[in-house]
C-alpha cells in the first residue's frame, strides 16, 4: 500500500501541536505503517520544532503506551474510545 492511500489526519496533529506546543513528539505506529515511519515522522516535524521520536516496539492496542516520558505521544492505528 502507498502512503497516500492513508488518511493520517496531519491536520489534526498540527492542531494539537499548537495547542500544546510539546518540545518532544513520540509517534507510535502498528507494523502495518512502520514501513512508512521515517515519511510519517518528517510530514510531523516539518510543522513543528519539537524533537520528533519514533517507537519501533510493540504495538498491540491501546492499552500498549510506550513508558517513556515525551510531552506528546500520537498513536496511529487505534480507535478511539467511546465513554
Amino acid at each position: 500500500m502507498n502512503i497516500k492511500d492513508y488518511d493520517l489526519e496531519i491536520g489534526r496533529i498540527k492542531k494539537i501541536v499548537e495547542e500544546k506546543n510539546p518540545k518532544s513528539i513520540l509517534i507510535q505506529l502498528p507494523d502495518g505503517l512502520k514501513p512508512h515511519a521515517t515519511r510519517i515522522a518528517d510530514e510531523i516535524q516539518s510543522i513543528t520544532s519539537a524533537d520528533v521520536y519514533l517507537w519501533a516496539g510493540s504495538c498491540f492496542g491501546a492499552c500498549d503506551i510506550p513508558n517513556t516520558k515525551v510531552d506528546l505521544l500520537i498513536q496511529f492505528g487505534h480507535v478511539a474510545f467511546k465513554n
